[in-house]
């Protein structure tokens, strides 16, 4: 856990620098007339730097971190392990089916009942399983959350996500700053400096959580296209199989660390957790699959 939020941080530290140096090279950051007004598209540009390009850096960095933050063990296929052959062989079938470039597989060692894709195109992805998965599900159900995992890379999921997000941080970023410098108009020259940065603090964590819960309904509908994707590639039985057997072993997927959550196969538990969740609840996923035509 530890690891997982160190690299967490450090990754971001390292978003935060390399942004900071662009504006600075690019001459942007001073967004507020002299007057008291502001100059909107250098705000908006601030904030789409802001927003944006750290969310595309950390899709840069995602297969990277990912195999460091769960420590995971690419697989080729000839290990001679019968299970872990067998994993890389039918991901590369599934791929096929999808008419995807091979993506590379892998496997972590971890009791949670968990699986994910990642990575920043369709040609540099990753899907991995933890070995939890692999003991507790049967091989017809492991196939349908791998068809899962690839039909997220076939729907170009994660540039999506990352899209959105990105779209989002700038909203708030600039929703933010006009309100928190129409407040520091408000009040005496000597406390506005500091009026206009409590409120920006304010603004950006209660719009943030507002933008999460869009990003997270967006999350959540991805789910639903993947597992209508898994059910053509792998049969739409295996996929309400799985489904069906992380019911079973909910308690084994760890929530623990958010900013792992969309690479976790379930979501919280919760009236308000779910909006905030990157995942449907399984009853409402094996019940969209039951109704498919």
């Amino acid at each position: 856990m530890l690891k997982r939020v160190l690299l967490f941080v450090v990754t971001n530290l390292a978003v935060m620098v390399t942004i900071s140096i662009l504006m600075s090279l690019l001459g942007l950051g001073g967004y507020r007339l002299a007057g008291g007004g502001l100059d909107y598209t250098a705000l908006a540009v601030f904030c789409l730097l802001w927003g944006s390009v750290g969310s595309f850096i950390s899709l840069q960095m995602s297969r990277w971190m990912a195999k460091r933050a769960m420590s995971v063990q690419l697989v080729d296929g000839r290990s001679g392990h019968e299970e872990l052959d067998w994993l890389y062989r039918t991901v590369e079938r599934l791929t096929r089916q999808a008419q995807l470039p091979m993506p590379e597989v892998g496997y972590y060692d971890s009791p949670e009942v968990n699986a994910f894709a990642t990575g920043p195109s369709k040609s540099r992805s990753l899907v991995a399983v933890s070995s939890g998965l692999l003991r507790r599900m049967s091989r017809d159900e492991v196939e349908g959350v791998l068809a899962h995992e690839v039909a997220h890379i076939q729907n170009g999921d994660m540039v999506t996500m990352a899209l959105i997000q990105g779209i989002v941080n700038a909203f708030v970023m600039f929703a933010s700053r006009i309100i928190a410098n129409i407040a520091r108009n408000a009040v005496d020259e000597r406390n506005g400096r500091m009026v206009q940065f409590l409120v920006t603090i304010v603004l950006d964590i209660a719009l943030g959580i507002l933008g999460s819960m869009v990003v997270a309904w967006f999350s959540r509908a991805r789910e639903f296209r993947a597992d209508a994707g898994a059910a053509t590639l792998a049969g739409r039985g295996r996929m309400i199989a799985a489904l069906r057997r992380l019911q079973g072993t909910h308690e084994l997927v760890d929530t623990g660390t958010p900013s792992l959550a969309t690479m976790k196969i379930a979501g919280g538990d919760g009236r308000w957790m779910m909006l905030l969740s990157t995942h449907p609840p399984l009853e409402a996923r094996i019940a969209a699959l039951e109704s498919m035509r």
